[in-house]
């Protein structure tokens, strides 16, 4: 009976042997094609890294607008542009009523050389991106020195009506440097006039303080 047993559990025991190894061989293709399938991932999200499309730059690293930073600059310089309107408004009516002469010569006179400073200041801005640039700066330019012209002009009829028979009855006699001064104030207000739409034009798409032809 111990012979009968033992020579039938061979067969079996082979047969086991070869099922382990035919499972070895299954496992091994399995984890085999489990490597593939990584790889081909691997390479699909590398080519999508690859092809994808650089990310745009943000709007506040744009490059500054050119045009704004003139305009800003410009806008400095008008904040400036009739500081001596009062003054000049003061001195004039004191000369017409004989009063304080010549308190009222030397405001016009310093209100002058305001007005040409300006004019060298506008010359040192640069302003050609600015729509319009040329008649802009044409119309301020020509507005200063009109102005500056009718100051000097007032001041001298400051220093006439302080002479001999300058006033009657407590009113400023008329001269050709008041008519003069007339005229220069009317060249000058005209001028204003044009700068003020020119720049008011560009004060409105930046943002910046819009002014009358009074206040340049």
């Amino acid at each position: 009976r111990g012979g009968k047993r033992t020579g039938s559990r061979l067969p079996l025991i082979a047969a086991v042997g070869v099922g382990i190894a035919v499972l070895g061989v299954g496992a091994g293709a399995l984890l085999s094609g489990g490597g593939d399938d990584s790889g081909d991932k691997n390479d699909a999200s590398s080519q999508v890294s690859a092809t994808a499309p650089a990310t745009e730059p943000s709007a506040s690293s744009a490059a500054p607008d050119p045009a704004r930073r003139q305009a800003v600059e410009l806008d400095k310089l008008l904040a400036d542009s009739g500081s001596s309107r009062a003054s000049v408004i003061r001195a004039v009516a004191d000369v017409k009523k004989c009063a304080n002469l010549g308190q009222a010569a030397a405001d016009l006179r310093d209100a002058a050389k305001q007005r040409g400073d300006l004019v060298t200041r506008l010359g040192g801005l640069s302003v050609d991106k600015l729509p319009e640039h040329a008649q802009l700066t044409g119309a301020l330019t020509s507005a200063w020195k009109a102005s500056a012209s009718a100051d000097q002009h007032y001041a001298a009829w400051a220093d006439q009506v302080g002479g001999k028979n300058g006033c009657k009855k407590g009113q400023a006699r008329g001269t050709s440097q008041a008519q003069a001064g007339n005229r220069q104030s009317g060249v000058a207000s005209a001028q204003k006039s044009k700068a003020a739409g020119l720049w008011n034009a560009i004060a409105s798409k930046y943002g910046l303080t819009q002014r009358q032809p009074t206040q340049l």
